[in-house]
């Protein structure tokens, strides 16, 4: 009788069945953020052809007229000075966050890291992350009550001593700082404590290692703890990238409430989500709105896959793809 063999890798179907069965726990645990990024990020997509068309409420999406010429929403914003002033705005107080917040979050992450007291370390950890949980409409009252005219707290100690009152919410150039100031103060919590549990993840037995080598903290610091980081700061800084063109990483409200939207400081606080906004707002000019957040996705979509190439180039392990 002939015997019959069997195949080597006949097997390897129903190896793979039995694994995914193994992972169906994870994959529910994925689901409700998987389903929450698919309503909230993809299906709206199809939406971009708003951008291409003379939309009507009443006709719909579809039923809406194409414009002619097609590209005329894009023209009407790219031939407007808005459009250099808010895409100048919006990559520098990205630009600026995204630096001060990086450099300001490592050095708190460290030095919390060398705080040995749990306790303490716990205290001085909530300090930082707390203004990362309230609202831009908390912090526009905060703001106000120390920069208001007739009753703020700066107002009040320069006219005590003296000196004149300063109309913050009429004088534009004064928010080149102001905006800066308010967005570093509430997202450097937050970075901070990814780059604590980061280091947490650092084999202690490096740094006993160089201690009885006799390397000194910074040596330890500079020569242990910058190097590991890297994965996490590439990662952190590629997210930053993508978003170089965003209100400030989302936060896009912080530019509409911090100022009280006042049309006296449009030239330093208007960046291209808060024309969106007002261009829906105001104007309902849904087609123009659509093209500047096309316009605003694209360039970022391109600002990733150019950085994650140049760090490829340099470091292969460190890109995202």
């Amino acid at each position: 009788m002939k015997t019959i063999t069997k195949p080597a890798n006949m097997g390897k179907p129903y190896r793979t069945l039995r694994s995914a069965r193994r992972q169906v726990p994870f994959y529910l645990m994925m689901a409700p953020g998987l389903i929450f990024i698919a309503i909230l990020s993809y299906i709206p997509m199809g939406g971009v052809i708003i951008a291409f068309k003379d939309y009507k409420a009443r006709d719909g999406i579809l039923g809406s007229a194409w414009m002619d010429p097609l590209f005329k929403n894009f023209e009407f914003f790219f031939k407007s000075d808005t459009a250099r002033s808010v895409t100048f705005n919006t990559l520098f107080y990205n630009i600026i966050e995204a630096v001060t917040v990086t450099l300001l979050a490592l050095a708190l992450a460290i030095l919390l890291s060398e705080v040995k007291n749990k306790f303490v370390s716990a205290t001085y950890k909530g300090s930082i992350l707390l203004p990362t949980f309230l609202s831009w409409i908390v912090i526009q009252y905060i703001l106000f009550s120390l920069l208001s005219v007739d009753r703020g707290i700066v107002n009040n100690m320069i006219t005590s001593n003296g000196g004149e009152e300063i109309y913050w919410y009429s004088e534009p150039s004064y928010w080149r700082i102001i905006m800066p100031i308010a967005y570093l103060w509430k997202n450097v919590g937050y970075y901070s404590v990814l780059y604590v549990a980061a280091i947490a993840g650092i084999n202690t037995d490096y740094y006993e290692a160089a201690q009885l080598d006799g390397a000194s903290k910074w040596q330890r610091i500079k020569h242990i703890t910058l190097p590991l980081l890297q994965p996490t700061i590439i990662v952190l800084s590629l997210l930053w990238v993508g978003k170089l063109f965003n209100g400030g990483l989302g936060d896009w409200n912080g530019f509409y409430t911090l100022p009280n939207d006042a049309g006296a400081l449009y030239a330093t606080t208007d960046v291209i989500d808060t024309l969106v906004f007002r261009s829906l707002k105001k104007v309902n000019d849904y087609g123009m709105s659509a093209a500047i957040g096309l316009y605003q996705a694209v360039v970022g979509f391109f600002l990733v896959l150019i950085s994650n190439y140049i760090i490829k180039k340099k470091d292969p392990d460190s890109a995202l793809f």
